[in-house]
């Protein structure tokens, strides 16, 4: 295609300021090398490409076929209804919407799809469910681990912007190789691709249709409406003001660049250096779980483009370090946050509130923490190998032993006291101030205890109790006439559950926008 001299004209203004027009075209990376060039991959696209806004650019690219089905008028209704909820979560996809469809045309995908997490996660990279599906796509844990989604202590890659993106259009483009429907597919996103099998199956057996509306009345709720939804909001999409909506304008250009990072940075600085609040950088960046973002080469930091420049300057003029924390490693069966917290200088509830450790908890031996660095590890950052592996546990933070007091009986002896409550002879002497290793029968002893011989203790102590108790009802029981026996109580009937591939069918909590 042929430049107008006007077009001509502002391509050599932009060249004169440096200013590259691939930032202005396509979706770009920006990459910080080791000598902090700025690198820019050449490439073009058409300046009238950029006057069509990304709603328009999906509308061009619709390519499922219209869902003929009831449910899609009652969820149409109720979408067009909450104005300010369509509003708030167009304003929410903005950031996200070029990216997604951009990965989607490249693969030949119906543009339509790039609503999805509109039904999912109302375009939220934060949202997490009931069912422990994370990020804008709804990934749990194990269907996450199947697309390469890392999930670590120190970032989850099923709230990652790129990664989930890549991940849930992967699983989408195989779903639709398996049933050949894209209806099909988006209701085995929903319900498990073996669900759907199952479904296709019983129903061909039956001689009964096999595509959504013929599979309808065998799934459940949730996946009953979710192909409906879909086309409620592509409905939508298509003629906002037919529903009274005003859309927010999306330009069609990028919202964002990548940027490497290879040493660590604390979320909080990397916010300052880019010039952008914390919600902002961590709607671009949610993957990251701790308040600091591991370097390494493969460490991607999503930025608005025109704030890429200013995080290139700023981390130059940067003299400080770059990070506030450092890994350490629960070495004793019971290191105490208290002491942890006293070692690296700082309080019991910094490292309680950074590690997300919650209250009357303990960390197990073998758990990685962060703990503030000391002038020893300032410039030492955290491995890769150390943040790929690193596990917390905790345990409720109970005292390692219990207060307990023994009568001594007849053939009571320290030795056999000691042995029996798993404490020393010398124990023993130092809590009760005796001289010598005779006890008088009768005598009172104060005893420490392991936690774990006190809970034996405390057992047996109420077992014995219980006894006692029906002892006496027994005996009471006597005393009177029967009492009518009592009705049995029904006994519910268990239903089967069926497992989804990705997730339950579980609503989706979603944090609402400000």
């Amino acid at each position: 295609m042929h430049l107008s001299f006007k077009s001509t004209l502002l391509v050599a203004a932009l060249l004169v300021s440096q200013v590259p027009l691939a930032a202005r075209a396509a979706d770009i990376s920006l990459y910080l090398h080791g000598n902090d060039r700025l690198d820019y991959p050449p490439q073009s696209q058409s300046l009238a490409m950029e006057e069509m806004d990304v709603w328009e650019r999906i509308r061009k690219g619709f390519g499922i076929p219209d869902l003929d089905n009831p449910l899609v008028i009652s969820q149409t209704n109720w979408y067009s209804a909450r104005p300010d909820y369509i509003q708030r979560t167009t304003t929410r996809a903005s950031r996200y919407l070029y990216h997604v469809v951009v990965e989607l045309e490249k693969r030949n995908m119906p543009t339509e799809l790039a609503l999805l997490p509109f039904i999912e996660s109302a375009f939220n990279p934060q949202a997490y469910s009931t069912a422990k599906a994370a990020g804008m796509w709804q990934f749990i844990p194990s269907t996450g681990r199947d697309f390469d989604l890392k999930q670590t202590q120190f970032k989850d890659e099923r709230r990652d912007v790129l990664a989930s993106t890549d991940a849930a259009l992967t699983y989408l483009q195989r779903l639709y190789g398996m049933f050949g429907d894209w209806q099909l597919a988006l209701a085995a996103y929903n319900w498990g691709e073996g669900s759907v099998q199952r479904a296709i199956k019983k129903n061909t057996a039956a001689g009964l249709p096999t595509d959504f509306n013929g599979l309808s009345r065998i799934m459940p709720a949730e996946t009953q409406n979710y192909v409906p939804k879909l086309q409620a909001v592509k409905n939508i999409i298509a003629s906002p003001e037919q529903y009274g909506i005003s859309l927010p304008r999306v330009d069609n250009v990028p919202y964002f660049v990548t940027i490497g990072k290879t040493r660590d940075i604390d979320i909080k600085l990397a916010a300052q250096l880019a010039e952008l609040s914390l919600e902002e950088f961590k709607a671009l960046n949610p993957q990251y779980n701790r308040p600091i973002i591991i370097g390494s080469v493969d460490t991607q930091i999503l930025l608005p483009k025109n704030n890429a420049a200013k995080f290139k300057e700023n981390l130059a003029n940067w003299s400080k370090t770059l990070s506030s924390w450092t890994a350490h490693k629960v070495t004793g069966a019971r290191e105490r946050i208290d002491a942890i917290a006293h070692r690296f200088g700082t309080t019991p509830q910094v490292i309680r509130e950074v590690n997300n450790i919650p209250p009357k908890m303990a960390l197990k031996a073998g758990s990685t923490i962060l703990v503030p660095k000391t002038e020893l590890t300032s410039q030492k950052d955290i491995s890769a190998e150390v943040a790929d592996n690193a596990t917390m546990q905790v345990v409720p933070d109970v005292p390692e032993t219990r207060r307990i007091y023994v009568k001594v009986g007849k053939r009571d002896t320290l030795t056999s006291l000691a042995s029996r409550h798993k404490v020393s002879v010398a124990q023993i002497r130092e809590w009760n101030d005796l001289k010598g290793d005779k006890v008088a029968s009768g005598k009172r002893l104060e005893l420490h205890v392991p936690n774990r011989v006190a809970a034996r203790s405390g057992a047996g102590e109420k077992r014995q109790l219980a006894r006692g108790e029906r002892t006496r009802a027994v005996k009471t029981a006597s005393n009177r006439k029967a009492a009518p026996a009592a009705k049995p109580r029904a006994v519910a009937n268990k239903k089967s559950t069926t497992k989804t591939a990705r997730k339950s069918n579980r609503p989706v909590k979603v944090a609402s926008a400000k």
